[in-house]
């Protein structure tokens, strides 16, 4: 075996040890991540975040070809906003969204879309131009897009059906509430998913009662004309 066969074969048994180093080092930022973002302590959060981003950033400098350490970086980014003054969140927002186009560019599938549910979801919580890059037209778009990637997932469902009912479309965001309620749950990522599919159940529960109730409340209204015409 020659010097160069034997340099091509030590580069092609080292490309799936990096794959799996950089897949086992993702879901173990994800697992972090998890656990303190649904844990509600705001002094925890405070504190865990700013090391999360820099594992990540740390992350993408040893892949800068991967698309998963960006993505991964630009939630961190974007939960951690919420700690910072407006205009700095906005700021950093603004950057979270650059890497999340980077990652899409890199590998559109990569986390199963995630980038687009992540980028989709900043597009339409945000506020408009000139404020932000908020625009509810190109939030859809992206999160239909998590969805023809990853019609199951969880999270692709989920947020998709907030958009729908943050305008105002309660029958559609209960069929997508519904599916993240029946989507499989990760075995990696268990305690993510499940509390996320928990939020997905209370929310499925409050538009169910809410499209009940403006039933109710129109029916009320037509049984209040109609005794009024026969006055």
């Amino acid at each position: 075996m020659n010097k160069a066969t034997i340099v091509v074969f030590l580069l092609l048994f080292s490309l799936p040890l990096r794959a799996s180093e950089l897949s086992t080092s993702i879901a173990d930022l994800e697992s972090a991540w998890a656990a303190v973002y649904y844990q509600l302590d705001e002094g925890r959060q405070k504190q865990t975040y700013p090391v999360l981003l820099e594992q990540a950033a740390e992350l993408g400098k040893r892949f800068p070809d991967a698309a998963e350490p960006k993505i991964w970086q630009a939630t961190i980014m974007a939960t951690n906003a919420a700690f910072e003054s407006s205009l700095t969140a906005l700021s950093t927002l603004e950057k979270a969204k650059i890497l999340l186009e980077e990652s899409i560019m890199l590998n559109p599938k990569a986390l199963d879309g995630a980038a687009y549910v992540t980028l989709g979801t900043l597009y339409y919580m945000l506020p408009s131009w000139p404020v932000s890059f908020g625009d509810d037209e190109t939030a859809e778009r992206l999160l239909k897009t998590s969805l023809d990637i990853n019609p199951n997932g969880i999270d692709a469902n989920y947020f998709y059906a907030d958009f729908l009912l943050r305008q105002d479309r309660p029958a559609e965001a209960e069929i997508y509430f519904q599916k993240a309620t029946q989507a499989p749950v990760r075995t990696s990522q268990s305690f993510a998913d499940l509390q996320l599919q928990n939020e997905a159940k209370i929310a499925l529960t409050n538009t169910q009662q809410r499209r009940a109730n403006i039933g109710k409340h129109k029916f009320q209204a037509m049984f209040a004309t109609a005794a009024l015409s026969h006055k």
